[in-house]
């Protein structure tokens, strides 16, 4: 086996939540190593993380991670940005231009303007850029798409997207909810954190992504200044149509992730609690329960019935990122990068702007 690529990190310190999932993921095939980081924008915490989780060499900015690690002849390949989303376009543009492989958390950036500094930075780097949209990653998620692709629906004609929690519901105070919570910092609120997700999910299984939305956005929560619940249709240039409702005020849910798509032959069913498992009903009404046995994508690493999940999903993608930094360009295009960002940053600028206008028609414009 090839030596681990070597990895950087900005954000992920103590206290946060992704960063963890990402190093997990990161490390579960042995591709990756953390060996430098820029943990926490506050130095003696960015220091005190790195000494916890054994890095190497801790910087107290990412400007300076990303000129000296490019100098080192040890220097980091890659770098994952865990960061709230205002900060993504600044520490991508810093790596790309240094030559380092970028690895970002949803969504790409706060605004769009923030996302083409990025797409900017891509064009003329030699480095790649890759989007964590990790549930496209599950292997039965992966054996939907490849049914649409091959016709097993037949023709599509209904698209419906959710994704519901209701962490949210009142106003809660922490690290986590406070900068989600924040316009400045997230730019947008369960559209941005959820509904991109639904949106990226719906797009990867299809094949397809809507030419125009009409949206309701609400604030719920008293002097929340970000929307918590937003329900959006869908219409794409193909005829179809479709529904995405995201909400982080719907109480009792917790990761309520689902995608149902109907065909003129078939509909396919799969939601992230039932993750091992993809429902096909077929035209005669007879439903047929797809487990990982049927999985062509070869993403499980456990026998069917050995219960997978999140984690394995999220490392699928760190595995298929390494294969593309060594060369192998194979599953290229199962990996969100630089155009899923951008899609999902031009449905949130449509919604925000059909919602300003009473549910009016707008076109979604990458």
């Amino acid at each position: 086996m090839s030596q681990p690529i070597r990895l950087g990190m900005v954000g992920g310190g103590e206290g946060a939540f992704i960063g963890a999932i990402h190093r997990i993921a990161a490390r579960m095939d042995g591709q990756f190593r953390l060996v430098a980081g820029t943990l926490s924008s506050d130095p003696a915490r960015a220091e005190a993380s790195a000494r916890a989780l054994g890095v190497e060499r801790s910087y107290a900015d990412f400007r300076r991670m990303a000129a000296e690690e490019a100098a080192r002849p040890d220097g980091i390949d890659a770098v994952a940005i865990v960061t709230p989303n205002h900060l993504h376009a600044a520490v991508a543009v810093a790596f790309l231009d240094a030559g380092i492989h970028v690895i970002c958390d949803k969504p790409v950036a706060a605004t769009q303007d923030q996302a083409w500094q990025i797409a900017e930075a891509v064009a003329r780097s030699r480095a790649r850029f890759f989007l964590t949209h990790n549930y496209c990653a599950h292997p039965m998620v992966r054996e939907a798409r490849a049914i649409v692709a091959e016709g097993g629906i037949g023709t599509l004609r209904l698209v419906q997207a959710e994704f519901l929690q209701g962490w949210l519901s009142e106003n809660v105070r922490s690290k986590q909810a406070d900068w989600r919570t924040d316009p400045a910092q997230a730019g947008a609120g369960a559209l941005g954190d959820i509904g991109t997700h639904a949106w990226q999910l719906a797009a990867f299984v299809t094949g397809q992504v809507p030419d125009s939305i009409s949206a309701d956005l609400s604030s719920m929560v008293p002097g929340r200044r970000v929307d918590d619940d937003a329900r959006v249709a869908l219409r794409y240039a193909s005829g179809a149509k479709g529904g995405l409702w995201c909400s982080q005020v719907a109480v009792g849910q917790e990761g309520g992730l689902s995608l149902r798509v109907f065909g003129t032959d078939a509909s396919l069913e799969w939601r992230l609690d039932d993750s091992e498992r993809l429902v096909m009903t077929t035209a005669d009404g007879v439903a047929h329960v797809l487990t990982r046995a049927r999985d062509r994508s070869g993403s499980f690493r456990t026998p069917p019935g050995h219960p997978e999940g999140y984690l394995e999903a999220f490392a699928n993608l760190y595995t298929d990122i390494a294969a593309v930094i060594r060369g192998d360009d194979t599953h290229l295009d199962r990996i969100p990068g630089l155009s899923d960002g951008l899609s999902g940053m031009a449905f949130i600028a449509a919604a925000q702007e059909s919602a300003a206008q009473d549910g009016a028609w707008i076109r979604v414009q990458p």
